[in-house]
């Protein structure tokens, strides 16, 4: 059986919830260990470990899912414990999809996205996967988008020789289009790392997040992800549009948005990431 860290079992101790029974690996994540765990009591508990480094990240994620459980959004873990090194978790228990899964979704997530706020950022800087992210409020959008997230991710790139001269020319002329290329939109709260694994379910089948990366941002930059590495089926995007009205022409500028996330990956994983950025980069 694996190790839990030592406060999660306190905490498990002093809520009586009896000797931990079982502890199983989750599949999924490729940044922190979770885990599975039942106690005798049968509750089951998702716990995330890793000594990392940094000390926060874990506090960091669980003001995230706080964030993310508005009235009428989907279900969000609840947060028992947290740690430099652990984050202990409500497990959902996912069950296969609800049959009107992606309309109920698609309505959440909107009335989500529907949370606004006159500036961009967030209460705390946080994390994009491992990679620290920067959420200094701004009252411009396009200026929090350059200067907070694509400039940092390029220094990182550069830094590490992971771009070349055309490369980084490219984005800059990139960064200066961004008034032009992505049309005004409010601050809205957004999950911030909307990836299909992020997506799941709860026990009764309806739509659950996890792993956020949260900020107030676009709107559009959060529904970008989800074409990134996979694709939500236009009942989604139709259900979406009903609660918050999308830009016409949006899911032509998936990839602008998505241009962040793609140097995220460049700077976690490595030069595999290059084709997609420089392919992106070549269309404007």
């Amino acid at each position: 059986m694996k190790q839990v860290h030592p406060d999660v079992q306190v905490w498990i101790n002093k809520n009586q919830l009896g000797n931990i029974t079982s502890v199983d690996p989750v599949s999924g994540g490729c940044i922190h260990q979770a885990l599975r765990v039942q106690t005798a009591s049968g509750e089951y508990f998702i716990l995330k470990q890793d000594p990392g480094k940094y000390e926060d990240v874990f506090q960091r994620e669980a003001e995230g899912l706080e964030a993310l459980k508005v009235s009428g959004g989907p279900v969000i873990p609840d947060v028992y414990l947290v740690g430099e090194e652990y984050l202990l978790l409500s497990d959902l228990q996912p069950a296969p999809r609800c049959k009107d899964f992606w309309q109920i979704y698609g309505q959440q997530l909107a009335v989500v996205h529907l949370q606004q706020n006159p500036r961009f950022g967030f209460e705390t800087d946080n994390y994009i996967g491992s990679n620290p992210q920067e959420n200094t409020w701004m009252e411009n959008g396009w200026e929090f988008y350059r200067d907070l997230r694509i400039k940092n991710q390029i220094k990182w790139a550069n830094d590490r020789s992971l771009l070349d001269t055309k490369d980084i020319h490219k984005l800059e002329n990139f960064m200066v289009q961004l008034p032009v290329l992505i049309p005004e939109q409010p601050a809205s709260l957004i999950h911030g790392d909307l990836w299909s694994g992020n997506l799941i379910s709860d026990n009764g089948g309806k739509p659950a997040l996890i792993d956020p990366a949260v900020y107030y941002g676009w709107a559009e930059a959060d529904l970008a992800m989800t074409d990134l590495f996979g694709r939500y089926p236009e009942e989604f995007f139709k259900a979406y549009a009903e609660i918050n009205p999308l830009e016409k022409g949006y899911r032509s500028r998936f990839p602008l948005y998505n241009i962040y996330h793609l140097l995220n990956h460049l700077n976690l994983f490595g030069k595999g990431y290059l084709s997609q950025i420089r392919s992106i980069l070549d269309r404007y």
